[in-house]
């Protein structure tokens, strides 16, 4: 079958071209021109009949990624059913199941079924943990079974895979030779995938056989993400020698994936300071082609645990800010424990609110919904705020919790009301065009 790229290249807007089109209100020939360059990606896979459609890149709403899945201590699929569900009532756009214990298929299967986000994954990680299962050793993983894996999870109905393509021989001697690092290797299939290359003494089958994988994605449709095994996970790794010639590698071939008619996404590091996410941003983006920029975080320090929600909060809204397309949430429970269904909503939210603050600077055109808001909280119609809020249900019970006297007010000032002396003073000159004029 023909991928969205290759329809775009034709010049033929698919049904998901339009239903983007519609939900950015943009027009159809601006998503179809930037699907064409490979600047907008649409995970897709005609196994799903009910997919949500999504769109991620140049242009559009920066989107919420949300991971779930089992460990080998809980492993637990009615759970990772309600982290599903409860992610998408959220309002994530995509999600991931990364689960790494039990019946990895039989999970996998479970939140498919419950959720009609598109839904990605690790192929690593069924991979390295059958080998453990079947071997007691996952360097004894065989190539071939990986491939026939990915096609297999392909065929379950997944619409996008990070794979790690790009780890390779020179970039873990850059890892050797400049001393390994203060935070160590955090990604668990980059981590395995060095292991095996080390164990036995060969280059990385996902990097040599790119082509094959790209044939993989091509023929579901799905969009390959270019995973970040050797990313930071620590502000002072931050754009060390080896995660450079890692993403080097990742833009290479997200040029070559797409002259192939596969759809590509490059993943971002985890840790970087404040200060230094313009630049990989900006990086990513001249290297690659304008390729969409997935990013896990980021974290801008390394010291939050139990609040790394707000931690990475504030580097998302920087990425959305300086052009990152697709955001991964981080939960309370990052570097501390597997989320559960409460974490989940919480790192969803926490994203979502990340992503609007970036958005809304980046492009400045879509700031009138918070023009409407300020409105209504200025006049006090408590009742049209609410429709332009991001959590119109939280404010509401918030509200009600601690309801005033006066229904108009609200009990952080009572009779003290700001608003209401404003009011007072200025009720003759209140108006939208004058509120428009003042802000010009």
């Amino acid at each position: 079958m023909k991928t969205q790229l290759e329809f775009a290249r034709e010049g033929i807007i698919t049904p998901q071209m339009k239903v983007v089109a519609q939900n950015e209100n943009l027009t159809q020939d601006f998503i179809m021109s930037h699907v064409a360059k490979g600047e907008i990606v649409i995970p897709n896979n005609p196994n799903r009949p009910n997919l949500k459609v999504c769109g991620i890149g140049t242009g559009l709403r920066t989107k919420i990624n949300a991971s779930i899945g089992t460990s080998s201590d809980i492993c637990d699929i009615d759970l990772e059913v309600r982290k599903a569900i409860a992610a998408e009532e959220e309002g994530a756009d995509t999600m991931m199941e990364l689960s790494a214990g039990g019946d990895l298929d039989a999970v996998r299967r479970a939140v498919l079924e419950a959720t009609n986000l598109p839904l990605g994954n690790v192929p690593l990680y069924q991979a390295f943990h059958d080998a453990a299962m079947k071997y007691s050793n996952p360097n004894k993983l065989d190539p071939e079974y990986l491939f026939e894996l990915i096609e297999k999870q392909l065929q379950d109905g997944l619409s996008f895979m990070a794979i790690h393509c790009g780890i390779n021989q020179y970039s873990i001697e850059r890892l050797r030779k400049q001393g390994y690092r203060y935070g160590g290797l955090v990604s668990k299939g980059g981590t395995f995938m060095v292991s095996w290359m080390e164990a036995n003494k060969a280059e990385n089958p996902l990097y040599e056989q790119f082509d094959r994988v790209c044939s993989l994605m091509k023929k579901y449709d799905a969009v390959l993400s270019l995973g970040n095994g050797i990313r930071a996970g620590a502000i002072h790794d931050s754009h060390d020698r080896a995660q450079m010639a890692e993403m080097i590698t990742n833009c290479e071939l997200a040029d070559l994936g797409r002259q192939q008619g596969c759809q590509m996404m490059v993943e971002g590091p985890g840790h970087v300071p404040l200060d230094e996410i313009e630049g990989n941003i900006m990086l990513e983006k001249r290297m690659s082609g304008n390729a969409p920029y997935y990013v896990l975080g980021p974290i801008p320090a390394d010291t939050g645990a139990g609040y790394d929600h707000i931690t990475a909060a504030i580097g998302a809204a920087q990425s959305s800010r300086f052009g990152a397309d697709l955001i991964c949430y981080i939960t309370p429970a990052e570097h501390l424990a597997l989320p559960n269904e409460e974490d989940v909503r919480i790192g969803v939210r926490s994203t979502r609110l990340a992503c609007r603050v970036g958005d809304i600077s980046k492009y400045p055109d879509r700031r009138e919904n918070e023009k409407q808001a300020s409105m209504a909280r200025r006049d006090m119609r408590w009742d049209d705020l609410s429709k332009f809020l991001l959590f119109p249900d939280i404010a509401k019970e918030i509200r009600e919790s601690r309801a005033p006297e006066q229904e108009d007010t609200c009990t952080m000032c009572g009779d003290f009301c700001a608003m209401k002396r404003g009011e007072e003073l200025f009720k003759n000159d209140i108006s939208e065009e004058k509120t428009c004029k003042l802000k010009k």
